[in-house]
């Protein structure tokens, strides 16, 4: 077999290589139905049973209370960036929004393009090395809802707990750290996620609602931008990207037996565990982006003590194998993504790989 890279790229990112291996046995025959999953109906009870699966997976994993649908879309979640204030942000509201980052921004920007939109609480000032203080936020009288973005890609930070806000429904995408840690789902109206970092292939988007926001509360949302429509039709309203649909069924049963997600935070926390204090060890030959209390256990951001030196890093770690450290255009510097489909084998070589490089050339 030919020999796996160390994957780190920040997405699409690492699959589980069980989950690659069962779907490579059923790519051409699923279940003895004489073809592919991408060949199918997706009116078929064959593909029904798959779409059921993947969504009874996300609650149990989750547990996900009564009175919230699960829901499988299409777009990413740039496409929900929109979707969030067509639905929720009614004339005369608010919508309150954290800027914790780039991604965040990005959030922002649709939003405004809709309606009334307030940064309640931001790090700018920080560029973006850490995330807002929540303790304290205040929101708008008129708040629709609370907008955050738990874990921030580009520069490395992560939200290590989130806000209580009463009636204000609080909304989060959790893209890049979607069934990375237990949560309390009751806590929020909605979270969001593109699957290509943590839950499967590019092309399906993971929303979970609370029902009382699945209508409009706005007119004219157009029919494949309103909740309530993918909700009512159970992710099946029109052809889904079923093959990404099916391989986050795959992916949701690995982490199932891997202990579930108190075993999967446990494990990230040992994996990003080893690169931190490779980083913090190094006497300054590498320096960590983000503030302690806000580091990502999910990409790992850091630089060294020149340009020239993170280029033949990157350049060196390619030929020994590594794949997707060189840091974001936006930022530069050096970032390690470390989904929950990274081994802790690839973690550890790196960390020994950052300790060589450095008695070279420190």
């Amino acid at each position: 077999m030919t020999k796996r890279a160390y994957n780190f790229n920040a997405g699409p990112a690492a699959l589980p290589l069980e989950v690659l291996r069962q779907a490579q046995e059923q790519f051409v025959d699923y279940n003895g139905a004489g073809m592919s999953i991408m060949e199918m109906s997706h009116r078929s009870k064959a593909f029904e049973g798959v779409n059921d699966n993947t969504e009874r997976l996300v609650r149990e994993l989750f547990g996900v209370p009564d009175g919230y649908s699960v829901m499988l879309l299409q777009g990413g979640a740039s496409t929900q960036f929109a979707m969030v204030p067509m639905n929720l942000l009614a004339d005369g509201k608010t919508a309150a929004y954290v800027n914790s980052g780039s991604w965040a921004k990005k959030a922002i920007k649709e939003a405004k393009l809709i309606g009334e939109t307030r940064v309640v609480a931001t790090s700018e000032d920080a560029r973006f090395t850490r995330m807002p203080d929540l303790a304290s936020v205040e929101l708008p009288d008129n708040a629709a809802y609370l907008h955050l973005t738990s874990n921030e890609t580009i520069e490395g930070t992560q939200l290590a707990s989130f806000p209580s806000t009463g009636a204000v429904p609080l909304i989060a995408d959790m893209s890049s750290d979607i069934m990375s840690r237990p949560l309390d789902i009751a806590s929020f109206g909605m979270i969001y996620a593109g699957a290509q970092k943590n839950l499967g292939p590019s092309g399906v988007t993971l929303v979970i609602a609370r029902d009382d926001l699945l209508e409009p509360s706005r007119p004219g949302v157009p029919t494949m931008l309103r909740y309530d429509t993918h909700a009512k039709s159970k992710s099946l309203y029109n052809t889904p990207p079923s093959f990404a649909v099916y391989m986050v069924g795959l992916v949701l049963e690995w982490i199932r037996g891997k202990g579930g997600l108190a075993e999967i935070d446990r494990l990230n926390r040992e994996k990003t565990g080893l690169i931190y204090r490779a980083i913090d060890g190094s006497g300054g030959f590498y320096r960590g982006v983000a503030e302690s209390g806000s580091r990502s256990l999910m990409n790992v951001t850091f630089r060294l003590t020149s340009e020239e030196l993170e280029k033949k890093f990157i350049q060196e770690s390619e030929r020994a194998g590594f794949v997707g450290l060189k840091g974001h255009r936006d930022v530069g510097g050096l970032r390690a993504s470390t989904y929950n489909a990274v081994p802790l084998e690839s973690c550890r070589a790196l960390a020994e790989f950052m300790a060589e490089f450095q008695r070279k050339n420190g």
